[in-house]
C-alpha cells in the first residue's frame, strides 16, 4: 500500500479502519446501482447519488460543518452549484433512503462476523431484533411555509430495527409526517418478518394486527402489553419466582382479530419499586415456546431492548444526525438515514478493536470500556489528512476484497491502537449541593473568591 499509508495505518489506525469500511459499505458503483433499483421519480443526470452520500457522509461524520462546506471541499466530485445539490437532497425518496441503512448492514455483517467469529445470541436459535421509533428534532425555520409558524416544525420520523448482537441497524422506516402514529408503519417492517425472527419492543408497538401478523409469518414477539389490547380469554396467573426488579407471573392468553386466533404468554412483573409513572406491575406477551424461553429469559430479553435507545443516543451524540438546517422532509430523513449508515461502520470498528483490546496482556487495558466519542472523533480528525496524502484508488480494493481478508487487516490495525486514548470516562452520581451564598448578588468575581475577599460585583 506504501510508506505513506502504513505510517497512517500505524499512527491513526482507527481512521484508516474507519475510510476503509466506509468504502465498503458505501461503495461508489454499488450505491448507484441501488438508486437505480429504488427510485422512482428521481434520476440521474450530472449529480450520482453515490456523490451525495459521500458528501452527507462526511457532514454527518462531522469532517465539515454543513452542507455548503461539504460542497465547498468536494467541488472535483461534485461538478454542479450548491443550489442543485439541495435540489437533489430535498427530493431524496424515502425508498432509496431506506434501502440505504439495509445495503450498509448487508455489506459489513460479513466482515462484522469474520471478526468476531461465532456471534453469541441473546437467545439460542433465534434472531433477536429490537423496534423503536425515532422522531427527528425541529429544524430551522427556513422555508417559506414555515416563516410564520411560532411551533417547531418536525421533518419526520423513522422506525429503526437493530440486531442487537452485531449492532448494526438493519432496517429503517421512514415518514416525512412528522405527527404520524408510529403504528401507521408497521406494514413494512411487517413484511420483512422472516422464520425465526423475534421482534423486541414497547407497548406502542402492541396491536392485534401486528402481534398477529409476525405469528403468520413464523416470527416471534417480545412486546409490553397496551392497556387498550384486547384479550380474548386469559389463564391462572401462575408465579414464576423473581427477576431484579420484582416478582414473576405468567399466564395463557389467546388473541383473535377476525377470524385469526393466536395462543400467547402474558408474562408480569410486580415491580418492588414503582416506576416514575407510579407504575407497579409490566405485563409482557410473548409467543416464545416455554421451552425455549422462559418467563425469566422473556423478562430478561425486553429489559436488554435499551440497546436501540443507546444506538440512538450514539448516533445523536457522535453523529450530526439530525441537521436542524435541513427543514424539508427527504433531506432530513435522509441525513439520518445515513448516519445509519454510518453507525454501521463505526460497529464494526468498535468490534475489531475489542477483539484486538481482549488479546492484552494487562487485564486492565483488556476489561477498559470504550468510548465511542474517541473512536468518532479519532476518524474524524485525520479523514482530510487521508484524503490529502492517499489517492482515493488506494481504498478501491477493499470494496471488494474476502471478508475473511479484511477482518485480518481490521484485527491487523487494531493491534496498533493506543488504547488509553479509547478509555471511557465515567463517573459517579453528582452530590447535591445546596447554595446560599450571595442569592441576591446577580454576579461573583471568581478572582475575589480565590483570594478571599470582596466578591460584590454589578
Amino acid at each position: 500500500m506504501g510508506p505513506a499509508f502504513e505510517r497512517f495505518a500505524k499512527k491513526s489506525p482507527v481512521a484508516v479502519m474507519t475510510r476503509a469500511l466506509m468504502e465498503r459499505a458505501l461503495a461508489a458503483e454499488g450505491l448507484d446501482e441501488l438508486f437505480e433499483q429504488t427510485a422512482e421519480r428521481q434520476y440521474v443526470k450530472q449529480l450520482l447519488f453515490s456523490s451525495m452520500v459521500n458528501l452527507m457522509a462526511a457532514v454527518v461524520c462531522g469532517v465539515h460543518p454543513s452542507v455548503r462546506k461539504a460542497h465547498q471541499a468536494m467541488r472535483e466530485q461534485l461538478p454542479v452549484s450548491l443550489a442543485a445539490v439541495y435540489d437533489k437532497l430535498n427530493r431524496t425518496e424515502l425508498r432509496t433512503t431506506e434501502a440505504l441503512v439495509s445495503y450498509s448492514a448487508d455489506r459489513l455483517r460479513p466482515v462484522l462476523e469474520a471478526v468476531v467469529g461465532t456471534v453469541e445470541p441473546w437467545l439460542a436459535g433465534y434472531r433477536i431484533k429490537v423496534l423503536d421509533g425515532n422522531h427527528l428534532a425541529a429544524t430551522e425555520r427556513r422555508l417559506e411555509v414555515l416563516r410564520g409558524c411560532a411551533a417547531g416544525p418536525l421533518p419526520g420520523q423513522s422506525l429503526v430495527v437493530l440486531e442487537p448482537e452485531t449492532g448494526l441497524a438493519v432496517q429503517m422506516v421512514g415518514c416525512e409526517d412528522g405527527h404520524a402514529q408510529e403504528r401507521s408503519l408497521l406494514d413494512p417492517v411487517l413484511a420483512s418478518v422472516s422464520s425465526r425472527d423475534v421482534y423486541v419492543a414497547d407497548r406502542n408497538f402492541c396491536t392485534l394486527g401486528f402481534l398477529l401478523g409476525v405469528a403468520q409469518r413464523e416470527g416471534f414477539f417480545i412486546i409490553r402489553q397496551h392497556a387498550q389490547l384486547p384479550i380474548e380469554s386469559a389463564g391462572t396467573l401462575r408465579q414464576r419466582g423473581r427477576t431484579e426488579s420484582g416478582r414473576l407471573f405468567e399466564q395463557r392468553i389467546t388473541l383473535r382479530q377476525g377470524e385469526r386466533t393466536l395462543s400467547a404468554r402474558r408474562i408480569v412483573i410486580g415491580l418492588d419499586t414503582p416506576t416514575r409513572d407510579g407504575v407497579t406491575e409490566i405485563a409482557i406477551l410473548t409467543n416464545l415456546p416455554v421451552h425455549d424461553a422462559s418467563a425469566a429469559i422473556v423478562a430478561d430479553l425486553y429489559h436488554r431492548r435499551w440497546t436501540i435507545e443507546s444506538l440512538f443516543a450514539r448516533v445523536e451524540r457522535n453523529l450530526a444526525s439530525e441537521l436542524s438546517t435541513l427543514a424539508y422532509p427527504g433531506a432530513a430523513l435522509f441525513a439520518f438515514g445515513v448516519a445509519l449508515a454510518a453507525s454501521n461502520v463505526f460497529a464494526v470498528v468498535h468490534a475489531a478493536m475489542m477483539v484486538a483490546q481482549k488479546q492484552q496482556p494487562d487485564p486492565k487495558l483488556a476489561n477498559m470500556p470504550l468510548s465511542d466519542f474517541a473512536i468518532v472523533e479519532a476518524a474524524r480528525t485525520v479523514y482530510d489528512g487521508l484524503s490529502i496524502a492517499l489517492e482515493d484508488d488506494v481504498w478501491d480494493e477493499f470494496q471488494t476484497l474476502p471478508p475473511a481478508w479484511m477482518a485480518n487487516q481490521l484485527l491487523g490495525w487494531a493491534n496498533n491502537v493506543c488504547w488509553q486514548s479509547f478509555r471511557k470516562t465515567t463517573r459517579g452520581p453528582k452530590t447535591p449541593t445546596e447554595r446560599t451564598r450571595f442569592k441576591n448578588t446577580p454576579h461573583v468575581s471568581t478572582s475575589r473568591l480565590l483570594e478571599g475577599t470582596s466578591t460584590h460585583e454589578s
